[in-house]
């Protein structure tokens, strides 16, 4: 019989392990350059905090998954790791609530093979009461020698890692130097705390993707895929206080979840990651002017320089895979596409290298997490003025209105004689009206079922591509301009000239469209009480 068959049966008639929370791993996961794990080992921080010197040990884990990966497309991981004569399976899935924890469950065994009845895998997911042990096999190995040290600091207990080894696929290698932090005792805030702490001895980078993350990608020869903002989890029933948590930890989850896509140059990795930075800067910006509060102020100027650095790879990216690409489709006579695309590749090289470089950069990691500590802490309580405090137990569906309402009235105000707006004064007024978008599908679960919900987020989106398309053509003439600048071929500047006139006619024909969409937005009802 199947092993997942013999555990759902050990689990059928126990109704107190069903009920049972599943066991939570917190942890903040560290990427440490060659040399920095003894830096911070031998940090007088880290020594003060040190019980002892600590324990090592050689773990080899081999990670198990069916032919078709059915254990990956469920979020899982399964692994079982040796540890000199001991054995340990392990389950894993990711957890949702925060982004430093994962579920757990553990279980000794007798070999480096799975033993589903070891577990009780009907706890864990349907998906073990389909899958024979036997339909198991091993897909990557990591070797990693590990030193554990456990840490007293003021607000908890952590059990630090200082890992090294190896991933292995087959052929294929990838090394490994790292430092694990799981909470023991306490809030996930002292993990923040110490990692900011770690940050002034060595040159460390957060890490967002586990080992069994970079193990898959290893062996499946896939790239990690970029993360959409996921829907809103606020209700009716939540307080200020309770919304802004929320919120900010939407935003940073999304963050969190596209830094390794944007490392690898996915273009739409990069893009997510500029939406989550500009999701958040949204919601420090309303919350700013609603509390006044000095922390959120300083992780709205990080998160605005880190957008920043994003900018000419995106620029680059939509100019040569969207703008270039479709104009290619209308088959110009005499006009070499091609040699344009040229001239413009080693500039979006250039932008996605500086994409590489700021989210190695110490201040991008010190800013990531700033933002995780002050969401565990709830630092916008402690700084701001005190008649501001009753804000914080408002019902956060009297806050969203009055959010809303401020961000339209002020949209309406920016646009006046839209017909005739500068190009300055219209990116403006696409920025403010990204904010209104973002705020309001921040919101919309506090609506739900209100008819004109559907009809208004579809009228400011259409008024957003619009702007957005406008907004690309000016773009492209600050993209084509640098090309023109450094290109000496009589076709760069031919192909230039062409996309040039291109886009001119496309700007004078969309200028009646865009300023309809306007009106038609503006006679939209909102969806929120005003």
């Amino acid at each position: 019989m199947a092993g997942s068959v013999r555990s759902a049966e050990k689990q059928a008639g126990n109704t107190d392990a069903v009920a049972r929370p599943a066991p939570v791993e917190t942890e903040l996961k560290l990427l440490a350059p060659p040399g920095a794990l003894d830096q911070v080992r031998a940090s007088p921080a880290f020594l003060q905090s040190a019980r002892n010197k600590g324990t090592i040990r050689r773990l080899e884990a081999t990670y198990y998954d069916t032919a078709d990966r059915q254990l990956y497309d469920a979020g899982l991981s399964l692994r079982v790791r040796r540890s000199g004569k001991h054995f340990t399976q392990t389950i894993k899935r990711l957890a949702v609530n925060g982004p430093l924890t994962r579920e757990e469950w553990e279980a000794p065994v007798a070999a480096l093979a799975p033993d589903l009845g070891a577990l009780p895998t009907g706890e864990i997911d349907g998906i073990f009461n389909k899958i024979a042990v036997n339909q198991l096999t091993p897909i990557f190995v990591t070797r990693v020698r590990r030193h554990l040290i456990t840490l007293d600091v003021p607000d908890g207990q952590i059990e630090v890692a200082f890992d090294v080894g190896v991933i292995e696929a087959g052929a294929e290698q990838e090394p490994l130097s790292e430092i694990e932090l799981e909470l023991k005792q306490g809030k996930a805030a002292a993990l923040y705390q110490f990692g900011l702490g770690l940050l002034d001895v060595a040159p460390l980078c957060l890490e967002t993707q586990s080992k069994s993350a970079r193990g898959y990608a290893l062996a499946l020869k896939i790239n990690p895929a970029a993360v959409k903002a996921g829907s809103s989890s606020l209700g009716r029933d939540d307080t200020v206080d309770e919304g802004i948590a929320k919120l900010l930890s939407g935003c940073q989850q999304q963050v969190l979840a596209n830094l390794t896509p944007a490392i690898g140059r996915e273009p739409e990795g990069i893009h997510q990651l500029r939406v989550a930075l500009r999701r958040l800067r949204t919601a420090l910006y309303f919350l700013r002017r609603e509390l006044a509060a000095p922390s959120l102020q300083a992780l709205d100027a990080e998160a605005q320089g880190f957008a920043r650095a994003l900018g000419p790879a995106r620029n680059w990216d939509v100019f040569l895979d969207s703008t270039l690409a479709d104009i290619e489709k209308a088959n110009l006579p005499d006009i070499d596409f091609f040699v344009l695309r040229g001239a413009g590749a080693p500039l979006r090289e250039q932008g996605h290298h500086a994409v590489r470089d700021s989210i190695a950069d110490p201040q991008t990691n010190r800013f990531l997490l700033s933002l995780g500590l002050a969401i565990e802490q709830r630092s916008w309580r402690n700084d701001i003025a005190s008649e501001d405090l009753g804000i914080l137990a408002e019902p956060l569906t009297k806050f969203a209105a009055r959010v809303l309402t401020r961000l339209e009235r002020k949209a309406f105000k920016r646009g006046r004689h839209f017909r005739h707006l500068r190009p300055e004064a219209r990116h403006k007024l696409r920025i403010l009206l990204k904010k209104l978008r973002y705020s309001a599908e921040f919101f919309l679960p506090l609506y739900a079922g209100r008819a004109p919900t559907r009809k208004y987020l579809k009228q400011l989106s259409r008024l957003q591509d619009g702007l957005g398309e406008a907004n690309d053509i000016i773009t492209a003439r600050t993209l084509l301009s640098t090309i023109r600048q450094s290109a000496d071929s009589p076709d760069v500047h031919r192909a230039i000239g062409a996309v040039t006139g291109w886009q001119g006619h496309l700007e004078l024909a969309g200028a009646g469209r865009l300023h309809d969409r306007w009106c038609k937005f503006k006679r939209t009802a909102p969806f929120w009480p005003c």
